[in-house]
Order: C-alpha cells, then structure tokens, then sequence
C-alpha cells in the first residue's frame, strides 16, 4: 500500500508527461527581489544622529555637497575628500567610508533647513524626490498580484486544473470524502468475529457477505447476487458497529468506515460531493466494502421537515447517496454496510430492493448470549472462584453487551478501589448496582421521619411483588440513597416473549405499593411515588389505546409502528375517544391501587415487620422476605425453563425450520412491538425519586 503511494504516475506512450507548474516562476522572482534587497552588497553610509553637529560640520566646511529628500526630511552629504575633514566626521576608521565619504541626517524640516542652508550661503544642494522601488513594489503592486495568483489557484483548484487533486474535492478539499480506510496489511486493533460474542443470527448473515467477498464463485455459479447492501438495526449498545469493525477485520478486502454526520458541513454541496467522491475511491478497490455509521443522519425521510426548504442540503446528499447505490452507474464489486437505531424514520427510498437488499436486526442478548458476552470480556480481568458466568448472566436482563463491558470494567475499578487482588462476586454486584441505581450516597442527610417513610414505601413494593402471581421477583431491597433514588427495590425482569393482560397488571399493583403503603401505614403521601406513578400512567395508557386491552375499546390499537404517521394527523381518534381512552386508564389504575392497598391490609403484620428490619439493616435480599411471608407460591418463568431443559444452563437452539415457524406464529399473535410500549422494556430497578427533587413537578 506504501509503495503504491510513492510511485510517480506512469507516463503514457506517446503521450504528455505532467505539466510544467508556472507558479513555480513567480515564487523564485519574489524570492530573487527579497533576497537582492535584503541580503545584497550595501555601500556603508555614516547616520548622523544629532542635527546640531551636522550644521557645525557644515559650517566648519567639511561638507562638500548635499541632497535634501524632503519627503522624508532626510538630508544625504558627501564630506570632502581631505583626510583631516574625513577623520573629523568619521572617526578613526574614516578609511571605511572612503568609496562614497556619504551620511545621512534627520531634519526638523525642509523649511528650516532652507533657511539654514541660505544663512551660512552653502551653494551645493539639491533636492530630490525618494524613491524605494521595493517600498513601492512590496505595497502597491504586491497585494494587487497576490489576489490575482489566489484567484488563479482557486479557480484551478476547482476546475481539477492543480496537480489533479481539486476536481471532486473542491475548495480546500472540503468535499472530499473523510472515510477511514482499513486495508489487508492493518492490523492495528484488529477486530474478529471471534470478539463478538452471541448475536448468532447477525453474524451468520454478514459472515456470508465477507464468504462472497472472498470466494465469489461459490454464490455466482449459479445464479445468484450478493446483496449491494445490509443495514444493521437495533437498540444502543447492542454490537452493530462491533459487527463492522469484525467485517474490517476479517474481509481480504479494503473496509471504507465513516459516519453519517461525515457528510454534513456548512458548504452547500458539499455532501453529495463526498458521496461521489466516496464511491469514485470504492470503485477503484473494488471488490471492497463500505460502512456507514449512523446513517440516519443523513436517510431521513424526505419532505418530512417543512422548516427546510426544498433545497435542503441533507435531501440532496440523500439523493446522491441513492444514486450512487443504485443507479445508472456501475458499482460491482461495492457493498455497502450502515448501522442505525432509528430504522422507521429512515426514507422508504432507501431501504427498497436493490439498495439496502438486508435489514440485519440485532437485538439486545438474551441470558444465554449474555454469558457469551460476559464471557468475552471477563478475558483481561483477574477473576476468583467466587464469579459465576451463569449467575451474572441472570442478574443483568436488558443488558446490552455496551452495558455488560461497563459492568466489567466497573466490577475491575471497584476491586482496584478496594486494595483487591482479584475481582470478585460482590464487586459485580456492586458494580450492577452503580450502573442501573447510581452512586451509592451514604452521606446524604436524611432524618428519621423520612428513613421511615421510604422503608414502609419499599417495604410495600416488596410485598406485594412477593405476593401477585406475575410479578417480577424481587431480588432486593434497600433505603440506602443511589443517584437521585431515596430508595429502591431491585428485581429479576421476566424476559417474556409475549406479555399478557395479568402480567401487566400486576406489575401496575406491585408499583402502586409504595404509594398505597404510605397511605394506610403512615397516613400521609409524599412525592417520593412520582417515578411510580408515572410509569403506571404509561403502562395504563398503553393497554388502552395500543393493546386493546380496556372494556369499553377491546380490540383496537392506535400505535402507529411504522412512525412515519403519513396522514399527517396528531390522533387518530375523535375527542370523545379521547375522553374514554382517559377514562378507561383511570379505571385501570384506580383498581390496582385499591387491590394494592387489599393486599397490603391481608399481609400488614408482614409488611411491618419487613419495614422494621429495613430501618434496622437498610438493605434485605429475597431470603428474608421468605423468613416473613414463606416461600413464593409461584415458580418464576427461569424456573419453568430450568425444569423443561434440565439445568437450564444451555437451552439448546431450535432448527431453522422450527424458528422460522415459531417466529411467524408469534408475528401472528404479538401486538406492534409490544417491548417499546410496554414495561418489559422499564429497568429492573423501582426507583423512587428523591423528594425534595420532585417537589416541583408535583
């Protein structure tokens, strides 16, 4: 690659060699002046300094001639050519001086020195016009030749004229393209798909572009194309441009990575330009990838902003990068690869057949791909015997493999923090906590009427979570102040694929706990239950008018999946609609915390004894709910899987056949993308905010 890019460009038979560079002329005469004015042979000229000793000279007559330059008030003297006049006026070494016997004085004035000159009655002087040739050239003609060579470069620069190197590029090479280029010989942070971990249905697809790439006969003998392009999709943190970065280091091919924003800058023009000039470097590598991070920077759908004009820069590089994808021009041999986590707003343009022919999803890790992940990056970290992969696999549900390398270097500094040697089980633990809950703040003052008041709130969330069927196990419990959280309950989320109306449900009563538990308990609410609330407002509101799971609206959903909303309208529904969708989610939450406040009346005994032993211990784990309450009536969905598949340590993969079945089935059967309205996707901490934070909002 080096040695490609020291060689001169061959000169074609019978052809021109590159063009003479004329400016090269004009630099070495600026030069040859600069250097012939500064540095050239000077006649030595003795200055004068005091006025008053030239006059005594003058009058003494050791003066022979003078010339007054009146411009300047300098005056030029020759002194007699007498040795004792020359020794009186230059010193010692006159013997210097005696090729032009000159010096120069400064004078008041041209006026008085007339005056001088007609009092003692000297008759050899002249007057004289100064003129400085370089003066005049370095400020009048200069700045006048040094626009016009600007706008000569500039104009060849833009016109491709200089070196080639303008054409595409324009103006200070502002709309050439930034990608990175990765070739075969770069193995500096060389990543492969050895370094990710899970995401099995990903990497099988792009693992068979790199396949293509590398033995293209294989697919071609018969019949068949690789797809021009796959665009990765999925949550933050999931691995899509890890997935790039091993495509990077795996393909025998040149790897252009770049972002969207790369494209966008204040010049108008200037991204479609780099589009082309992208692809015009692609075609000559090719066959070759490029990636594009973040696509939706510049994919938007178009017409969508009616603040832009119809000119709108970002529309126009979306039209060059569509061309250039798939248009009239051929671009055989480029595979075009972009990651975004906003798929529904890109142009519909852009992901039709032909362009982006595969949308990769790559969704967040289940428990058995976050032990792979954990896997990956425990490599660098001393770990003891006291780490389990399989249990903190378990305790990070909705994790994505960003959040578990986190937890891993939090777990690393954490030990480091401590003096360890080793990194141990707690250290996870806490370093989990830190991520989901926030600095743990002992320090932070609180009296005891508000330490109170969060035990019995937590105590009931605890207790009801323990005592409804379908509501995530808890794991712990504490009062010790995290983030902006007084309190905070922490739970197993059940990773479900489908969500029914009695898991919802209860999960809404287990929230409205602590509000309820204040209320009977205490006598008093406080705005410590605003995260509840809301969150049971959201949830309530989606089971209305997006699962069509109330009443009085069964059966009918008002979520718009595509969220492109092509009708323009604000609500899809009447006003009074409306109104019934407020009801019916009223309805639902006034239920569940009057049920809340049933379940805490059967159980009160328990859930003071609990609220106690908080205030005393300040964190409870799910043991000591079992010494109070007894165990747990209900199997949770882990353990119903551990007892279809043995240990449930491995659960082992279905065929593609089976898969394929079981996904159609549950498209069939799943509302809309039921995690980004439901509160599967809500963490699996219940925090509760801090009071005096919230008061505001309250």
């Amino acid at each position: 690659m080096e040695e490609k890019k020291n060689q001169l460009p061959p000169v074609k038979p019978g052809g021109k060699g590159p063009k003479f560079n004329i400016s090269w002329i004009y630099g070495i005469i600026v030069l040859v002046l600069i250097g012939s004015y500064f540095f050239g042979e000077k006649v030595p000229v003795k200055e004068i300094q005091s006025y008053p000793v030239f006059k005594q000279y003058v009058i003494e007559g050791y003066i022979e001639s003078i010339e007054v330059f009146p411009q300047k008030n300098v005056v030029e003297a020759v002194v007699e050519d007498s040795a004792s006049s020359m020794k009186k006026v230059f010193g010692e070494n006159y013997k210097t001086y005696e090729a032009e016997r000159k010096v120069t004085v400064k004078i008041p004035s041209a006026d008085k020195f007339e005056e001088f000159i007609s009092e003692v009655k000297f008759q050899q002087v002249s007057y004289k016009e100064s003129k400085n040739y370089f003066e005049l050239f370095l400020y009048s003609v200069l700045p006048f030749l040094l626009l016009i060579l600007f706008f000569v470069f500039m104009t060849r620069r833009m016109s491709g004229g200089v070196g080639g190197s303008g054409g595409p590029g324009g103006i200070f090479n502002v709309g050439k393209s930034k990608a990175q280029l990765f070739d075969k010989g770069n193995t500096t942070n060389r990543v492969t798909f050895k370094d990710v971990a899970g995401l099995a249905g990903a990497k099988q697809e792009i693992e068979e572009i790199v396949s293509f790439l590398k033995n293209p006969g294989k697919y071609t003998e018969l019949g068949g194309k690789i797809p021009k392009g796959a665009l990765l999709v999925g949550p933050p943190g999931t691995g899509k441009t890890l997935l790039a970065k091993a495509v990077a280091g795996e393909a025998d091919v040149p790897f252009f990575s770049m972002s969207g924003s790369d494209f966008v800058e204040m010049f108008v023009g200037v991204g479609a330009s780099r589009v082309r000039d992208l692809f015009r470097q692609a075609k000559e590598k090719s066959p070759c990838i490029i990636f594009i991070d973040e696509i939706d920077a510049v994919g938007r759908s178009r017409g969508k902003n009616p603040n832009m004009g119809s000119n709108d820069e970002r529309e126009n590089t979306l039209n060059q990068l569509l061309t250039e994808m798939d248009g009239f021009g051929s671009n055989s041999g480029v595979i075009i690869l972009a990651a975004t986590n906003r798929a529904d707003i890109l142009d519909k343009a852009l992901l039709r057949a032909g362009r982006f022919d595969r949308q990769i999803h790559v969704d967040l890790p289940d428990v058995h791909e976050r032990k792979q992940i954990f896997n990956v990056h425990l490599r660098p970290i001393k770990i003891n015997e006291t780490v389990d992969v399989n249990f903190l696999a378990k305790q990070t549900p909705g994790f994505s493999g960003a959040d578990i390398a986190n937890v891993c270097n939090e777990a690393a500094l954490i030990a480091a923090r401590k003096g360890k040697s080793f990194v141990e089980k707690q250290d996870f633990l806490d370093a989990v906590d830190r991520i989901v809950g926030g600095l743990e703040k002992k320090t932070k003052i609180i009296t005891q009427t508000e330490k109170k008041s969060i035990a019995y709130h937590e105590a009931g969330h605890a207790t009801i979570s323990w005592m409804t069927e379908h509501a995530n196990p808890l794991v712990k419990v504490t009062i010790v102040p995290r983030g902006e959280a007084l309190g905070a309950a922490w739970y197993l989320p059940e990773e479900r694929q489908l969500t029914a109306r009695e898991h919802l449900l209860d999960e809404m009563c287990s929230t409205l706990g602590g509000r309820a538990a204040e209320e009977l308990f205490l006598n008093q609410i406080s705005t410590g239950a605003i995260n509840d609330l809301e969150r049971v407002t959201k949830r309530a509101y989606a089971m209305v008018a997006y699962f069509g799971m109330s009443d009085k609206l069964p059966n009918l959903s008002y979520y718009d999946s595509s969220g492109n909303s092509d009708y323009g309208f604000t609500k899809p529904y009447s006003e009074k609609t409306a109104e019934l969708i407020d009801s019916e989610a009223k309805k639902i939450v006034a239920e569940q915390y009057k049920r809340a406040k049933e379940i805490l009346l059967q159980h009160a005994e328990g859930h003071n004894k609990l609220a106690e032993l908080l205030l005393v211990r300040e964190v409870i784990f799910a043991e000591d709910l079992e010494e109070i309450f007894g165990k747990r009536p209900w199997a949770s969905r882990h353990d119903e899987l551990i007892l279809q598949n043995g240990n449930g340590e491995e659960i082992p993969a279905l065929p593609n056949a089976e898969k394929k079945a079981e996904t159609a089935e549950a498209e069939d059967t799943a509302p809309a993308q039921p995690n980004t309205i439901a509160d599967q996707s809500i963490p699996s901490e219940s925090t509760d905010q801090d009071v005096t934070a919230k008061e505001k909002d309250s």
